[in-house]
C-alpha cells in the first residue's frame, strides 16, 4: 500500500497507530545537529505524534484495528515522496477466516405439532438446509387471546435453550389460559437469526375454583384448598353476639371461612343463607358442567376422617349430604371408627374393592352420562356412575376432620379416554348405582 501527499514541501513519512497520527520528522536530528536529507538519516529519525491539526494536511487516512499495530513495517521511498506500508500478512490473515451467514427464521409446523395430556409438543423446519446452524431458542407465553401474538401481554415470554432438534415437547404445564403463542430461532456459533412468525396453539381444559359462599362454616376455602375448621362455625357466632348483643348467629356471609369468591365464578344460584350447614360439610366448584368432557384431580389428607368428591346439580340442598340425594354423585373415603370405600348415589352404597388412593381423578362425560373415578397417579379404573344428567353440574367436595388440594388446568389424559373407548366402564369393579 502506498500513500503520496503531494500537498507537503519537503519528505514526510506517516505511520498511522489506532487513532493517533505517527510521522517522521522532517529534520532529521542527531545529538541536536541537523544531518543531510539522505535516506539513511532519515530512518534513524525519531517518531514523534503530530498534533491534531496537522491532520488537515492529509488529504487520506488509514484505520488500522490494533491488531495490526506490531507487524506493519513502514518503508520509505528514495526520493522521501512515499510512504510504503506492507499488508500482506494482514491480507493472507484476512483471507483464512471464515465468516458464517445469519440463520433464516425457522417455519412452525403446526400439522406435526399436538397438544395432548397438558403437554405440547411444537415442530418447525429451516426454509433453507443450513449445516452451521447450532442450536434453536424457543419462546412461550399463555394468553386468552386467539390469533397473532399482541404486543402488550400481561404473562412475559419463558425462554428455552439450547433445543438440538427441530421439535421440542413442554411437560407438566397448567393450561389455566385459553391459548398459548409460540416463536422459534435459530443459533449458529457466531449469531442468533431471526424469530420465526408467531403461532397461536389452543390449550383447552376444564378451569374452576371453589365457590366459599357454598362452604360450610367448619371449612376454610383458600383458592383451591380446603381445610377444617372445628371454631369456624363458634368464631362466627361470638363474633355476632359481640356485634349485636343480642345472641343471634350472624348470617354466614361474614363467616371468616367465606374467603374470596372467584372474579369468574359464575353464579350458583346461592347466596351466603343457603350455604350447606348441619352435618353436610359440602363445597361446590363455581363453574357449571353442561357438555363435553371434563378431568380434575384431588388430593386428600389421608388421616382425614371423611372425605368424598363427585359432581351435584346446582339445586342440591343445604342440609343434603353428597351421595344421599338423586342430585349427586361421588366416592366416599371414612377413616373414622372403620374404614369403608364406597360409590354413593340416592342414598345408595356400592364398596368398592381397590386400595384407596391419595389423588382421585374425575372424568365427566356430560352428553355420554358417564361418571368416572381413577387413581390420578397409576390411571387404576376405581368406579363409573352411568346416569342421564337432565341439569348442569357442579364440581363438588366434602371433608370432615381433614383438608383437601383441587388440581384444575387440566385435559383428560389419552389414557383416560383409551379406557373409556375400550368399554372399561362394564367391568364389575364399576357397575353403576341406580
Amino acid at each position: 500500500m502506498a500513500l503520496h501527499n503531494p500537498g507537503l514541501s519537503g519528505p514526510l513519512a506517516n505511520i498511522f497507530q489506532g487513532e493517533g497520527l505517527w510521522a517522521q520528522s522532517t529534520e532529521p536530528e542527531q545529538e541536536g545537529v541537523r544531518l543531510p536529507h539522505t535516506p539513511e538519516n532519515w530512518a534513524r529519525a525519531p517518531l514523534r505524534c503530530l498534533p491534531a491539526g496537522c491532520l488537515r494536511l492529509l488529504p487520506c487516512s488509514v484505520t488500522m484495528a490494533p491488531a495490526f499495530r506490531l507487524s506493519l513495517k513502514a518503508k520509505v521511498s528514495d526520493n522521501m515522496s512515499h510512504l510504503m506500508v506492507d499488508f500482506a500478512q494482514e491480507r493472507r490473515m484476512l483471507q483464512a477466516l471464515k465468516f458464517l451467514p445469519v440463520p433464516s427464521a425457522p417455519v412452525i409446523d403446526l400439522a406435526e405439532s399436538l397438544v395432548a395430556d397438558n403437554c405440547v409438543t411444537l415442530v418447525w423446519r429451516m426454509p433453507d438446509e443450513d449445516s452451521k446452524i447450532d442450536h434453536y431458542v424457543l419462546e412461550y407465553r399463555r394468553t386468552n387471546f386467539e390469533g397473532p401474538p399482541r404486543l402488550k401481554e400481561e404473562q412475559p415470554w419463558m425462554v428455552i435453550e439450547g433445543i438440538r432438534q427441530m421439535e421440542y415437547t413442554l411437560t407438566g404445564l397448567k393450561f389455566d389460559m385459553k391459548y398459548m403463542n409460540f416463536r422459534v430461532r435459530a443459533c449458529n456459533k457466531a449469531v442468533a437469526g431471526e424469530f420465526s412468525e408467531s403461532v397461536t396453539l389452543e390449550t383447552p381444559a376444564f378451569m374452576f375454583r371453589l365457590d366459599a359462599s357454598t362452604s360450610h362454616q367448619n371449612l376454610r376455602v383458600d383458592d383451591l384448598s380446603v381445610e377444617w375448621d372445628a371454631m369456624g362455625g363458634k368464631v362466627q357466632d361470638i363474633k355476632a353476639r359481640e356485634k349485636d348483643g343480642k345472641g343471634r348467629t350472624a348470617s354466614p356471609v361474614n363467616s371468616p371461612a367465606r374467603g374470596v369468591p372467584s372474579p369468574k365464578r359464575m353464579p350458583s344460584g346461592r347466596g351466603g343463607r343457603d350455604r350447606f350447614t348441619a352435618e353436610s360439610y359440602t363445597v361446590l366448584g363455581d363453574t357449571l358442567i353442561d357438555g363435553g368432557e371434563h378431568y380434575w384431580e384431588v388430593r386428600y389428607e389421608p388421616d382425614s376422617k371423611a372425605f368424598g368428591v363427585g359432581v351435584a346439580y346446582r339445586s342440591l340442598g343445604r342440609f343434603e349430604q353428597l351421595g344421599k340425594t338423586a342430585a349427586s354423585w361421588c366416592l366416599h373415603v371414612n377413616n373414622w371408627l372403620q374404614v369403608s370405600f364406597t360409590a354413593k348415589h340416592a342414598n345408595k352404597a356400592k364398596v368398592l374393592e381397590p386400595p384407596v388412593p391419595d389423588c382421585l381423578g374425575v372424568h365427566c362425560d356430560f352428553h355420554q352420562g358417564l361418571l368416572s373415578f381413577y387413581n390420578a397417579r397409576t390411571r387404576q379404573l376405581l368406579h363409573t356412575f352411568k346416569a342421564k344428567f337432565t341439569q348442569p353440574l357442579l364440581p363438588a367436595f366434602t371433608v370432615w376432620c381433614g383438608s383437601f388440594q383441587v388440581t384444575t388446568g387440566l385435559q383428560v389424559p389419552s389414557s383416560v379416554r383409551c379406557l373409556q373407548k375400550r368399554g372399561s366402564a362394564t367391568s364389575s369393579s364399576n357397575t353403576s348405582l341406580t
